[in-house]
């Protein structure tokens, strides 16, 4: 498996030799698990969500980790997520995400992931993390990296509180066009930038660039990533980033973190059903 960044291109792909970047997904990519899955026990705690929330919610991003769930059973459960939200209040929520972020997201950076982000501003190519989670989560942590622009979710805020609407949901091919106006913006050749992700739903982003490789692919990304000649890489080192880096700003979650952060209860439902 290959641990730099010298990824393959895409078949007829060409390599620019304009300004470049390098786009890295957040979960599964950058650190080792989903950097949503880590609230579940706090806000349960907290009693911004109830039992019965966290195991439908966990259920439903269950089917989609597996790649079960289809267009119409995610559109449902962002909906259902959106709507148990709504009214939460911005205060509470930020001051329990400040907790959490160290103590469950920031030991989990895979050390692979570092480095590579290392390498990529040593050869003088900006990093942007590019993450369907939420920007006031996914910022502090591309902040400990050093990562120069994010791209992310937004919900909106009203008097201080989720009104439950999605402003800008950075998923699937939304991820691919804030990209390509990131790029005109920056000025990036796409043709000789770079990008890494886990997960199938990142195609379009993956296929925006000249570089690209996955990360801990399954089975069916693997497929596709020898089909496009993309590399495959193997992280599975995580190391916690405060030994290196400054902590972060304490800031608020938006819906999108908050929404699927409930689906680590269904590891925990799952093993007691079976017990």
């Amino acid at each position: 498996m290959r641990h730099g960044t010298g990824a393959r291109r895409p078949p007829g792909g060409r390599v620019g030799t304009g300004r470049a970047a390098a786009f890295f997904d957040l979960d599964k990519t950058i650190i080792a698990t989903s950097s949503v899955t880590a609230f579940s026990r706090p806000f349960y705690a907290g009693g911004l969500i109830t039992r019965k929330d966290v195991l439908r919610t966990a259920y439903a991003q269950f089917l989609f980790l597996l790649g079960r769930a289809d267009a119409d059973q995610t559109e449902r459960m962002r909906a259902h997520l959106s709507t148990m939200v709504a009214g939460w209040d911005v205060a509470q929520v930020s001051s329990i995400v400040a907790e959490t972020l160290h103590l469950h997201i920031e030991p989990t950076v895979y050390a692979e992931a570092v480095s590579l982000i290392d390498e990529h501003h040593a050869a003088g190519r900006d990093v942007v993390v590019v993450s369907a989670s939420g920007s006031e989560v996914v910022a502090p942590i591309a902040a400990l990296l050093g990562a120069d622009h994010v791209i992310a979710s937004r919900m909106e805020i009203v008097d201080g509180r989720y009104t439950g609407e999605i402003a800008y949901y950075a998923y699937g091919e939304h991820k691919a066009s804030a990209v390509r106006a990131l790029a005109e913006e920056q000025g990036y050749d796409l043709d000789a930038s770079y990008a890494y992700s886990d997960s199938v739903t990142d195609v379009p982003l993956l296929a925006s660039v000249g570089i690209a490789a996955v990360v801990n692919p399954d089975r069916a990304l693997r497929r596709l990533a020898g089909e496009r000649g993309w590399d495959v890489l193997t992280f599975q080192r995580p190391v916690a980033l405060r030994t290196r880096f400054p902590a972060p700003r304490r800031s608020v979650p938006t819906l999108l973190v908050v929404l699927a952060a409930v689906a680590a209860g269904i590891l925990l439902a799952r093993r007691r059903s079976r017990a």
